[in-house]
């Protein structure tokens, strides 16, 4: 069985595995470890679990999310619900400050307001990605804290080596333009690949965060 297709079937049988996505009318393509996903799934949680899902397999270095969300009649909303029951959820959620904002327009939810860390932003993002009615979320949060670039890389590359995930054979160069993180170099597994992420994130002062980090497999 040649590479390509072992990898194909491996991440067909994953989708399969996994209980949070139906994999009914996926449609997984994969070229030399860059796999991208086709077809529809009923919700915008199965569309990130089904990514998800496709990265845990050896072999792939890059998915390529081309589903799309088309929710069943009994999951749709009008926006007006959408946006208050988003609004609901990020006020009694801890880990999203005050200030953060959804509006939604055809399923479609915008996030907007002001954090201090990258962390935040990303919970504001998964508080609303489980919502019934949810079709895609674009993420407009800012992040205030005015962090010295230079102690951003210092920090980043610190939590990288205190990080159990992130073995020896490794390599992850950290630098930065202004206050957005560029992560480059290789890991071995997409673990380690979304441990370098988190870790970036965490960082005071990361307004965002380019990954040009290779997976080798």
């Amino acid at each position: 069985m040649s590479r390509t297709k072992d990898i194909r079937q491996s991440v067909e049988a994953e989708l399969v595995f996994d209980p949070l996505v139906d994999s009914t009318d996926i449609t997984v393509h994969n070229l030399g470890g860059e796999v991208r996903l086709t077809g529809t799934v009923p919700s915008y949680l199965q569309y990130l679990e089904a990514a998800t899902a496709a990265q845990r397999m050896a072999g792939v270095t890059k998915v390529h999310n081309n589903l799309e969300v088309v929710l069943p009649t009994a999951h749709e909303r009008d926006d007006t619900t959408l946006a208050e029951t988003a609004n609901t959820v990020l006020r009694i959620t801890i880990a999203v400050p005050a200030g953060v904002e959804a509006t939604a327009v055809h399923g479609n939810v915008t996030l907007n307001g002001v954090v201090r860390y990258g962390s935040e932003r990303q919970a504001a993002e998964r508080t609303v990605a489980g919502l019934a009615g949810v079709r895609g979320i674009k993420n407009k949060i800012e992040i205030s804290d005015d962090a010295d670039p230079v102690d951003v890389t210092l920090l980043v590359s610190d939590a990288l080596d205190r990080n159990a995930l992130i073995l020896d054979d490794s390599e992850v160069d950290v630098t930065t333009n202004a206050n957005t993180v560029i992560l480059t170099g290789h890991v071995r597994t997409w673990a380690e690949h979304d441990a370098v992420l988190a870790a970036a994130w965490m960082a005071p002062g990361v307004y965002d965060v380019r990954d040009d980090v290779y997976i080798t497999g």
